[in-house]
């Protein structure tokens, strides 16, 4: 039997826990509460140290 190890971590932003399956450094995801972009900086432990991207708009001449 397998057994899928589950990574933890918070948002930077509105604090929720997060839970996901195995993401390597660099990945992103999103937070199932606030819905911000995260990405994972680093892995310690089975703890995802988190940050918020910045989301660029693109300027379509308006």
């Amino acid at each position: 039997m397998t057994s899928i190890q589950t990574l933890t971590g918070e948002c930077p932003e509105c604090e929720t826990g997060v839970t996901t399956p195995p993401i390597e450094v660099g990945e992103t995801m999103g937070c199932p509460e606030c819905m911000l972009t995260l990405r994972v900086e680093g892995i310690s432990e089975g703890v995802l140290d988190l940050r918020m991207v910045e989301v660029q708009l693109r300027d379509w001449g308006e």
